[in-house]
């Protein structure tokens, strides 16, 4: 169990095939990034500020 035998990832490593202990890489892999992965967060809108009510003096 090591360097030559294919059936392990040691082995298919070293060779360079792929097969159920070294899979292959997919295109979505290759292709997708992790933020297009993770679900996107929705954003909020930013609180109000409560302002005071100046009084008319007249």
């Amino acid at each position: 169990m090591g360097r030559g035998d294919r059936r392990t990832l040691k082995g298919k490593t070293f060779v360079g095939s792929f097969g159920n202990a070294r899979p292959a890489r997919t295109k979505i892999d290759i292709t997708g990034t992790a933020k297009e992965k993770a679900p996107k967060a929705e954003k909020k809108a930013p609180a109000k500020k409560a302002t005071k009510k100046k009084a008319k003096t007249e």
